[in-house]
Order: structure tokens, then sequence, then C-alpha cells
């Protein structure tokens, strides 16, 4: 069934942002690092949101009925988790997570890690309506939080001589080379922790508005 125009506005916007913002931070990130913008989750995050966008917008003129259900409630809870992290660190020392501590382009920025994941949230809890398929969600978001790990890890610090800190170098966020791997996996373990706790209420949130039956269309 297609969708009203006000729908369809909404999720050109969305899509339309999302897009460009891909486009922008290909164009205008550092290439001379291996993994270009890909080293960070932010990225991961934005083109996650770019193909839930995409899917949706197809879903509105009745191209395919295909909700990607399990993916687009993963990509909520990787953007909830790009938005909680980037700021709690920011906040705590700007330096672990920028490059001098500042926010070189505000707007950016603040779309990253934040306006972006508002308007993907919008969509998913009230008008797409995903988190129904919990086993199919639990999977993508496992294995992208996982993968990303390893990436970061195995791929990106290997391969990459900055940001240096105190006890290794390569890795994608600063602060992260100012802890022993026994550090950084505490770390890492803690946030997948976070991640299905967070997937936990998400799934909660969305089974409490289809009782309340908010109406869309």
């Amino acid at each position: 069934m297609e969708h009203s125009a006000l729908i369809k506005s909404y999720r050109w916007l969305v899509f339309g942002l999302a897009a460009f913002f891909c486009v922008y931070s290909v164009v205008s990130s550092e290439w001379d690092g291996f993994g270009g913008p890909f080293r960070y989750l932010t990225v991961w995050a934005l083109f996650m949101s770019t193909f839930v966008a995409a899917r949706v917008l197809m879903i509105s003129y009745d191209i395919s009925d295909n909700r990607f259900d399990g993916f687009s409630s993963a990509t909520a809870v990787v953007n909830l988790m790009v938005v909680f992290l980037f700021w709690r660190l920011y906040f705590a020392d700007s330096a672990s997570v920028t490059k001098d501590g500042t926010l070189q382009v505000w707007w950016r920025e603040y779309y990253m890690h934040g306006v972006g994941a508002v308007l993907m949230w919008i969509d998913a809890f009230l008008i797409n309506r995903v988190f129904t398929r919990i086993i199919s969600g639990l999977c993508w978001l496992m294995s992208t939080v996982v993968g990303y790990l390893l990436w970061a890890e195995w791929v990106i610090g290997p391969l990459n001589d900055t940001p240096t800190g105190t006890v290794t170098s390569g890795l994608p966020y600063p602060f992260l080379n100012n802890l022993d791997l026994s550090g950084r996996m505490e770390f890492y373990i803690t946030n997948v922790v976070v991640a299905v706790v967070v997937f936990a209420v998400f799934c909660a949130l969305a089974w409490g508005l289809r009782r309340v039956g908010i109406r869309h269309g």
C-alpha cells in the first residue's frame, strides 16, 4: 500500500540527507590512512542508515515490500551506540574522538552524531514499525558490532600508523591507542553488552507503540 504524500516527503528528506553525507564523507575525508572514512563506526552507521532509507522509500512507492526488519532494527541500535559513545567521550575528553579536540565541520558532526539518528528512529518506530523480527535483528546487530571490532583490531590498527597513543597506534579512535589489549577488550565487551540491552529496550518500546496503535499512512 502506498503511503501518504507526507510520509513520502519525509522519507525523501531522510534519504537525501543520508545520501549527501555519504558522498560528502567519502569525498571530504582523508584517505592517507588505510580504510579512509570507513575506519569509523559512525560511517558504518551512516551507510547502514542510507540503505534503510532507500528501502523504506521503495516500500512507500510499492516497489518492494521487503522491510529488512532485522537489518533496520540493528541499524537503529548502532545509531544509538554512535551517538552515545561519541558525545560521552567528547565531553569527557574531546581529543579522544576528534583529531585536534574540536568539531572541525560542526554541521556534519551534528548530523552524523545526532540528527541523522533521530530521523532514522522516527521512521523505524512510528512508520516502518521495525523490531518485529527479534532474532534476525539481534544477529544483524552482533554481526555488525563484532565485525567492526575485528575490522578495527585486525585490519585498521595493523595497517595504519596514526593516531598514536601511549600503548599502540593505528586504531581508529585516539583513546583506543592509550589502552592495552585487556583494556580494549573490556571496553569492547562492555559495549557489546550495552548494545544487547539497548536492543531489548528498543524492542520493548516498539512493542509498546504497536500496542498503543499509533496510526500512520
